[in-house]
């Protein structure tokens, strides 16, 4: 008997000491699997167990590029928790979990290599499965930041987003085989460089190596004051004041698409007569230029100027058709206001569709309803003149 004691009193130990030393020889096997990823190096300060959650979590991580001038790191997270997912667990699939909290993501952009840093070249699926070699279903971002840097390099254009929150559930589809879309993707944060939000959901097939998927994005109440470097070079004007909405439908199937984006201004104002500061005899005419054009195509009611581009294609040559694009902003200030909100008319059998013969058979159709209308009309009038003329015929009897 109390040899079996001491036996199990010296399994304990054993335990007891593997747990103590296990954190060491895995951040050994972490650092050692981040230390080459080609022209990025990766470097974790601190790694703890979690045995009877089934779970590790990883501290301070940081992924840098190995060469150029870039002084921030491509990825900076300072906490990373990997877990298996129990409730799939439950449903017999051995799937994990990774929940991300207050990452911050650095992308710059550039023709030069030693000032880029995309983390294009890099496979971060293969580290993943290194780091977690149990398939991931779920993973989720708390209150991240997202910093690209040189978006447009003339002049140049940053666009960050603070307080980013974001989720995909159902990575490995293991809730529902028949779906085929079957991973939902949320995303939201804020956009203080130019005062708005972004709001993003979309549905996935992401076990494809080119994801379908079926989107809804939105950036609202952009400030366009803060446009005014891209309207300077590119127009030759300033905003005095109004805001930009941009919403967007998309679906792609075997890497066909269609969707629209819809640009949508409020309170917009371009030309200020007393303004004096850097504005040249050019400037002047092309501000008043552009506001006429403003006065013209704005919806007075709705003190906006809004149009919907339709955009079709593979995922490699995405087309935008121009006289579309005209008459919704015709029918914006004429006929009817567009709305600040999507028109959830896109579905993932759209993505398939040619727009064009798509736009071609509606004229055929209203075409064909025109025809219809005027044959109804023609032979209104040739009653009406028929009943005339029995109604001579009577009188003359």
């Amino acid at each position: 008997m109390k040899r079996t004691y001491k036996i199990l009193i010296a399994l304990v130990v054993l335990l007891i000491i593997a747990r103590l030393l296990l954190p060491y020889f895995v951040l050994r096997y972490v650092n050692k699997t981040l230390v080459d990823m080609g022209d990025y190096t990766g470097h974790v300060e601190d790694i703890d167990i979690q045995l009877i959650r089934g779970a590790y979590q990883i501290d301070n991580l940081r992924i840098r590029k190995i060469s150029g001038k870039i002084k921030e790191p491509f990825l900076f997270i300072p906490k990373i928790d990997l877990s298996v997912e129990w409730k799939s667990l439950f449903k017999g699939k051995l799937v994990s979990e990774v929940e991300c909290y207050n990452p911050e993501i650095n992308f710059a952009f550039s023709d030069d290599e030693a000032t880029s840093q995309t983390g294009a070249d890099v496979d971060w699926t293969e580290f993943l499965k290194k780091l977690l070699p149990i398939n991931i279903n779920r993973f989720a971002i708390i209150d991240g930041t997202v910093n690209l840097a040189s978006l447009i390099t003339h002049p140049r254009a940053d666009l960050s987003l603070k307080r980013f929150q974001g989720e995909i559930r159902n990575i490995r589809n293991v809730e529902d085989k028949a779906k085929q879309l079957p991973s939902p993707v949320v995303a939201s944060g804020d956009v203080p460089g130019y005062g708005g939000t972004m709001k993003f959901s979309a549905n996935m097939n992401l076990l494809k190596v080119v994801p379908d998927f079926d989107y809804n994005m939105q950036f609202a109440n952009l400030q366009m004051v803060k446009l005014n470097p891209l309207a300077r070079e590119y127009g030759n004007i300033d905003f005095e004041r109004g805001t930009l909405s941009v919403y967007s439908e998309m679906a792609m199937l075997n890497k066909k698409l269609n969707g629209y984006v819809k640009p949508l201004t409020k309170g917009m104002q371009i030309f200020k007569l007393n303004e004096h500061e850097n504005r040249t005899p050019g400037k002047f005419f092309t501000e008043l230029a552009a506001q006429a054009g403003t006065v013209i195509l704005k919806n007075q009611r709705h003190d906006q100027v809004a149009t919907r581009i339709p955009l079709t294609g593979t995922v490699d040559n995405i087309e935008t058709l121009t006289w579309p694009t005209i008459f919704g902003l015709l029918r914006n200030a004429y006929v009817e206001a567009f709305k600040g909100e999507f028109d959830n008319n896109v579905t993932l059998k759209d993505a398939l569709k040619d727009v064009r013969a798509d736009l071609k058979e509606k004229r055929k159709e209203r075409k064909a309803e025109r025809k219809e209308a005027r044959a109804e009309r023609k032979a209104e009038r040739r009653q009406k003149r028929e009943a005339r003329k029995r109604e001579r015929e009577k009188k003359k009897n």
